[in-house]
């Protein structure tokens, strides 16, 4: 019997390598946009390869391979990483994927970076799977904390969410990180009808294990195209649940308004539980935010699939000055927000998973 091989699509994004409508901008160096927000957080995605296979995230044959020559190298991140901090006043970067450590080079590129801008927090959203070996080579190189995804800590519902049966390894990375000082530990979990049943149990797991738990509202953003507004499980609901173990009182976003978590302290606290309600409490006239692809195209919103390639300016001798101004261009004609309860809405072509959280 010859098997069936579903093709799948990586997305097409608008990529463009000419200057972006910057006519009205004003003359600052920092990345506005039209509507008076600053981005000063940088993610770089560093490749489309992952060792799990999360239903929200990837198709279960994974994501196509993008070509190495078109992959931005260790030491063209490293520039770009220079370039935003100096040139254009970023403050934090974080390394995304698919999953970072599916890249050798890691630790020369987290070295790279932490060389190039000193002081600048360096961290990096991981599902773990093999951080135990590496965590204290990254934090040596000057990694300063993770993120870890991770949305049940029942083995079997594991093993089915990520179409892997990799639980033990997370749970050890985790702990890895932990030892090697990469603080303060985040989890984040995908709020879904599968998890919402198990969500008390993982902060209760969190708390335990003194990791600070935020949930995200599932968005548009899967590969298969299946997700439904009407099927999703609402930040009020998840409230419900685990209101029903715990006691939660709402603080909001007390260190940084343009933080995503709203937050609610557990049983009086100290402890909290963060809820990134993307799609029904929006943030995006807060957003603070600009992405990097692992190709080396600037993406100023999730959901915009207008990108400005930076890549080809790199390997053909383009200044700093001409790459900053290039990206300021990208982020001064940034939407105002994703529309995703908006009448006639579309989601991206790339899913999460060629993205870049």
């Amino acid at each position: 019997m010859t098997a069936t091989v579903r093709p799948v699509q990586m997305g097409l994004p608008r990529v463009r390598n000419s200057h972006p409508s910057i006519a009205d901008r004003p003359d600052v160096p920092e990345l506005v946009d039209r509507f008076g927000r600053v981005a000063r957080d940088l993610r770089v995605s560093i490749t489309e390869k992952c060792s799990l296979r999360c239903t929200y995230c990837m198709p279960a044959e994974g994501l196509p391979a993008i070509p190495r020559e078109r992959l931005l190298t260790a030491a063209e991140i490293v520039r770009l990483v220079r370039i935003a901090v100096e040139e254009l006043g970023v403050r934090e970067v974080r390394f995304t994927g698919g999953e970072p450590l599916m890249r050798p080079d890691l630790e020369e590129m987290i070295a790279g970076c932490a060389a190039a801008v000193p002081g600048i927090p360096l961290s990096m959203t991981t599902n773990a799977v093999g951080l135990e070996h590496r965590a204290a080579a990254l934090a040596a190189a000057g990694l300063t904390r993770v993120n870890v995804s991770l949305d049940s800590i029942d083995r079997a519902h594991f093993a089915e969410l990520t179409r892997r049966d990799r639980l033990p390894s997370v749970l050890a990375g985790i702990r890895a990180a932990a030892a090697a000082g990469l603080a303060p530990m985040k989890i984040n979990a995908v709020l879904m009808p599968e998890t919402l049943g198990g969500a008390a149990d993982l902060l209760e797991w969190c708390l335990s294990e003194g990791c600070q738990l935020r949930f995200i509202e599932e968005m548009p953003l899967d590969a298969d195209h299946a997700w439904a507004r009407d099927s999703m499980i609402a930040a009020t609901r998840l409230l419900e649940v685990l209101g029903e173990r715990f006691e939660l009182s709402a603080v909001g976003r007390p260190d940084d308004p343009s933080s995503p978590a709203e937050e609610w302290l557990v049983d009086g606290g100290p402890a909290t539980v963060g809820i990134i309600a993307s799609v029904t409490r929006n943030f995006c006239g807060d957003c603070d935010r600009t992405r990097l692809t692992a190709e080396g195209t600037v993406r100023s919103c999730l959901f915009s699939d207008d990108e400005i390639d930076l890549r080809a300016g790199l390997r053909s001798g383009a200044s700093d000055d001409d790459l900053a101004q290039l990206w300021r261009g990208a982020m001064w004609n940034k939407w105002a927000g994703h529309g995703i309860n908006a009448e006639g809405f579309e989601p991206p072509q790339r899913s999460m998973g060629a993205i870049g959280g």
